[in-house]
């Protein structure tokens, strides 16, 4: 048997990873002079890290460095398990360069260590959904290269649709400039993005009001659900769950049977996208591009 790892970034609940028998390391987010620690609410609450950046408060966020995933790998390399790290997309952050790293140099030491990572190069609730393709793989019986196989083939089958609600998020993070970010949020300009195929936010167009950028979510989502309308489906947001809570409904007023869950995005997202974000996802049987 192998051991599954992902990350905090997933955004699936602690409940859920631990009865899939599933390990994650933490994200680390610094606001103010808090140095917080994403560890699914065991040391913060998210809606009081969520009032601070509705109130205006921006949070810097940095990579989980080598030497930590030095660590998170090593107790299964010594028991001589099997693993797979199931992560954060490396298109939005050098986590998984870190990771990469991590294992050459455990693979220094231990030669023969079976240490498989992949990018899922999703992030929040499209890395949870695979995650939890993950969890259904081992327990069907997949053998390891199996289960990377099936990673290689499908994971570009995901599909990912976000909108904000504050543009100056995304102009700090650098998605847009300052002059997008103020006309946008004059003339109340909301952008749907996806992730590219390199597993990096990009901008693909623009709606007038947030309602209209709310259903937008729900029928790119709808969409994708034709290839299997009884997969589970995953609304995160950061903070705004009555939006959410639009999204799911209007899901579920095409396809009644739909399953759908709201689960709250985590720190290290929620600080490039501000309070408001609202995002989709559900696999498709179109390979994104």
């Amino acid at each position: 048997m192998y051991q599954i790892l992902t990350d905090s970034e997933c955004d699936l609940p602690l409940a859920t990873l631990t009865a899939g028998h599933v390990t994650a390391i933490s994200f680390h987010t610094k606001l103010g002079d808090q140095d917080l620690i994403n560890d699914f609410g065991k040391s913060y609450d998210i809606n009081d890290f969520y009032q601070k950046i509705q109130a205006g408060m921006m949070p810097t966020t940095t990579q989980v460095n080598v030497g930590e995933y030095f660590e998170f790998f090593k107790p299964y390399v010594e028991k001589k398990i099997p693993m797979v790290y199931v992560g954060f997309s490396g298109g939005l952050s050098g986590s998984m360069s870190s990771a990469h790293q991590a294992r050459e140099m455990l693979l220094e030491t231990y030669p023969n260590a079976d240490i498989r990572i992949v990018d899922t190069l999703a992030a929040s609730g499209g890395e949870g959904l695979l995650v939890l393709q993950a969890i259904k793989l081992q327990k069907s019986g997949a053998t390891l290269d199996e289960f990377v196989n099936w990673f290689d083939e499908n994971k570009m089958r995901l599909q990912s649709w976000f909108t904000v609600d504050n543009l100056n998020y995304l102009y700090h993070g650098g998605r847009i400039s300052r002059t997008s970010a103020a006309l946008g949020t004059l003339l109340r300009v909301k952008p749907i993005l996806d992730v590219d195929p390199e597993g990096k936010l990009r901008l693909v167009f623009k709606t007038r009001t947030r309602r209209k950028s709310l259903f937008e979510l729900a029928d790119k989502t709808l969409a994708a659900m034709q290839s299997d309308p009884t997969q589970p489906i995953i609304v995160t947001t950061s903070g705004d769950f009555a939006a959410a809570k639009i999204v799911k409904a209007r899901i579920i007023e095409k396809i009644s049977t739909a399953d759908v869950h709201i689960y709250p995005i985590g720190m290290t997202i929620s600080s490039h996208t501000g309070f408001g974000c609202v995002a989709a996802f559900a696999m498709g049987d179109q390979i994104r591009h």
